[in-house]
């Protein structure tokens, strides 16, 4: 028997004893405050020592690789489980039709608007760059896996060669294939399918769990890859392309809160609260400058949300390839700045030509390291009187515009779920009071 005295205490303690009450976490021992501390920390070492801020590079390195060796696993249980245990098996179809129809239409306003801001704000006016005194060199590797990217390839690497390579290649698009036809083939057995399902969702369980022990090691990563970021380009090389830098992040901010935030109010809920809601992934996105580092988590988060399994794992998987609306802006605007500083006049047809190629180049080269600058390249390829070797302008600050290319990335796959589970009624009003 528990006994509380007249002021409302338990003096034998066994009140607390029976239900121990969580400690709240101090303002350090929070993850993404621990993350902000590294994230300004390696800002200090790149601009005071630049030589030991480019060795803390494998770092940042390390805990992305460590991070994507999970994704693949991850993906497969989810979508599988969440699959095998759906009653209405049309639902996946009708998902993907409506989330890829989503995708495009989000993803191609993305690149008007970013040819729109280059033209309104032109950035690049002023440079008056002479396009034969520029060092092609610099490009050239992204030239060579420009040449290599076309419809064909996109939709054959899809592909894997074996079920083991999707995995070991941790190609999302692969695993995502893979993990449907699972999927659809344990449900297809009803019962039967029991034992491999439960097995599947004890292994999520468990990868979620050394995802969360990883996550104790993000400071660390987001350290590495900010000192080497300032200590391999300089604050200072930011300096004379600092328009672009700024109209780019600012166009970046304006789409979050205006346009991804119309369509959350559209769909019963607001975008500030949304992005309190994802503050650990957005802070890891902007230190480790990869969408990837916050796939795991931001799945999990969306879960917790009321959003069905087989929705996010549907959903945020094929976003990453298909609903890269922070590259899309980049993209053109970038296109357009390499015109404006070469002080090339576009037509409105070669703009327009530019932005029909985008639409493919942007999902053609996901997965490729450098992904966006590749997908760059190869739209400039149509357009000849661009000279590819302008691409030399803003390859030293390319870093620097990844933070917001991967935050807006990672922003609008969360928003597209959301939206997604709302209009399939799996979201209740009590569920979305937290977005609200």
């Amino acid at each position: 028997m528990i006994v509380i005295d007249a002021n409302g205490t338990d003096p034998g303690g066994m009140a607390s004893a029976a239900m121990p009450v969580k400690r709240k976490k101090r303002f350090y021992e929070v993850l993404y405050v621990q993350v902000l501390i590294a994230i300004a920390a390696g800002i200090l070492l790149g601009h005071f020592d630049a030589k030991l801020a480019i060795d803390m590079k494998p770092l940042g390195d390390a805990f992305i690789k460590l991070i994507k060796m999970l994704i693949g696993p991850i993906i497969f249980c989810t979508v599988v489980s969440g699959i095998a245990g759906m009653q209405d098996i049309r639902k996946v179809g009708r998902i993907g039709c409506k989330a890829l129809l989503y995708f495009e239409i989000v993803s191609t306003l993305a690149l008007f608007i970013g040819l729109a801001v280059a033209n309104v704000v032109r950035p690049g006016d002023g440079f008056n760059v002479n396009p034969a005194t520029l060092d092609g060199g610099a490009v050239s590797e992204y030239v060579g896996k420009a040449q290599h990217l076309s419809a064909k390839d996109f939709f054959m690497n899809i592909i894997p060669t074996t079920v083991a390579d999707a995995f070991t290649k941790g190609d999302v698009l692969q695993v995502l294939l893979i993990s449907l036809l699972f999927g659809f083939a344990l449900a297809a057995m009803g019962p039967r399918a029991k034992p491999a399902t439960d097995m599947i969702d004890t292994a999520s369980h468990t990868i979620f769990g050394a995802i969360r022990f990883l996550m104790y090691f993000a400071p660390i990563g987001a350290f590495g890859a900010m000192a080497f970021t300032v200590g391999k380009y300089g604050v200072t090389s930011l300096a004379p392309l600092l328009k672009l830098i700024g109209t780019f992040y600012l166009t970046s901010i304006l789409f979050v809160f205006i346009v991804l935030g119309v369509i959350a109010r559209i769909a019963g809920f607001r975008i500030g609260r949304f992005l309190v809601y994802i503050k650990e992934e957005i802070f890891l996105v902007f230190g480790t400058s990869s969408s990837d580092t916050a796939l795991p988590t931001l799945m999990s988060k969306l879960e917790k949300l009321g959003c069905s399994k087989s929705l996010v794992g549907l959903i945020v998987p094929t976003g990453y390839t298909f609903n890269t609306d922070g590259t899309n802006i980049y993209m053109t605007m970038a296109a357009l700045f390499v015109a404006q500083a070469t002080n090339i006049e576009l037509s409105f047809l070669q703009q327009m030509a530019i932005l029909s190629v985008a639409m493919l180049t942007s999902k053609g080269a996901s997965g490729v390291q450098g992904a966006a600058f590749i997908a760059l390249v190869s739209t400039l390829a149509v357009v000849p009187t661009i000279p590819v070797a302008g691409m030399a302008l803003i390859l030293g600050i390319d870093r620097f515009m990844s933070e917001a290319r991967a935050l807006v990335n990672m922003i609008g796959n969360g928003v597209a779920t959301v939206v997604m589970a709302r209009w399939e009624g799996e979201l209740s009003e009590e569920q979305l009071e937290t977005l609200r």
